[in-house]
Parts: C-alpha cells; sequence; structure tokens
C-alpha cells in the first residue's frame, strides 16, 4: 500500500510541475486596443465636472490616437466620438461631424448613435 500512495503522490507531484512549467511559459496575448487617457478622462468629466476642460481633453485624446495608430493597435470604440463631443464643446462643428463620422465607420454598430449627432450637427441644433 505504501507503495501505491508514493506513486500516486509522485505522479500528482510530476503532474503539478508540468503544470506549473507549462503555465510559466503561457504569454499574454497583446491587447487590442490603446486605452491611454481616455478611461481617465470619462472618469474626471463626471466625477469631477469642470475638471478637465474640453481643450485639454481634445489634446489628450488627440495624442491617443497619433500614439495608437503610430504603435499599429486599433483606437478603443468611443475615442473617436468623445473627441467629437469634445470639438462640439469647443464650438468646432465641422470638427465634430468628422469625428462622429470617424466613429461611425470604425465601429458600425455605433452608426444609428454617431449619424443621429451628425444630423443634429447639420441641421443645427
Amino acid at each position: 500500500m505504501k507503495v501505491h500512495t508514493r506513486f500516486v503522490r509522485g505522479s500528482a507531484l510530476a503532474a503539478l510541475a508540468g503544470a506549473l512549467l507549462l503555465a510559466g511559459c503561457v504569454t499574454q496575448p497583446e491587447p487590442l486596443y490603446r486605452w491611454g487617457e481616455y478611461e481617465n478622462l470619462i472618469y474626471t468629466m463626471y466625477m469631477q465636472p469642470g475638471a478637465a476642460e474640453p481643450g485639454v481633453q481634445a489634446q489628450k485624446l488627440r495624442a491617443d490616437i497619433e500614439r495608437s495608430e503610430a504603435e499599429g493597435k486599433r483606437v478603443p470604440p468611443g475615442v473617436h466620438a468623445h473627441l467629437g463631443y469634445m470639438n462640439y464643446m469647443q464650438g468646432n462643428e465641422a470638427g465634430a461631424a468628422e469625428q462622429f463620422a470617424i466613429e461611425r465607420q470604425l465601429y458600425p454598430e455605433s452608426s444609428a448613435f454617431m449619424t443621429t449627432f451628425i444630423e443634429r450637427i447639420q441641421k443645427g441644433s
């Protein structure tokens, strides 16, 4: 009986060691998006109204977009829409419509939402 227990224990330890060895070889997948400042800007905008000016947010978002493209990563969903909103807040309606159109092109699931914004800008409302 002792031999059987040693064998089971030894087999279990060998299996555990093998699993740990294989787990150490697993690499994390490369992130699809580069989120940059986007999440922090959204958080600040809603939790501390007025703390993040539209001009500053737009500047940070543009920098994030440029860096994402330079790194070959996709711009996350919502970034172009948020940049469009910041452009609108600054009175740049053409820039806002352009960013909403880019968001709509990159993320077709946002099409109805972005189209509504673009149409409102075109109607002047």
